[in-house]
């Protein structure tokens, strides 16, 4: 059996969340595999939303997912994108 290596580039994106229920409101992240709806982060706020993620990512990797690799890339007037590029073996 031969071992073969998948690498898929996603984008964060933080989508605001309302609780029909309860009226509570909080953000998420999540990713998208399109770069169009990557959200745009102002560069003193992105090291924030980095680091979230960072800190959470020991709970995706497991099985045959074995990295996720995250990259800023520049975007239109000075902002930033988030590349997240996920291993899987």
């Amino acid at each position: 059996m031969t071992s073969q290596s998948i690498v898929s580039e996603f984008y964060l994106t933080v989508l605001p969340v309302i609780n029909v229920s309860t009226g509570a409101a909080e953000q998420i992240l999540t990713l998208t595999a399109d770069r169009n709806t990557a959200r745009k982060f102002f560069p003193d706020e992105v090291d924030l939303y980095v680091d979230s993620f960072k800190k959470r990512m020991k709970h995706f990797v497991g099985g045959h997912v074995t990295a996720y690799i995250l990259s800023k890339e520049n975007a239109v007037g000075g902002l930033l994108i988030v590349k997240v590029t996920q291993h899987v073996e």
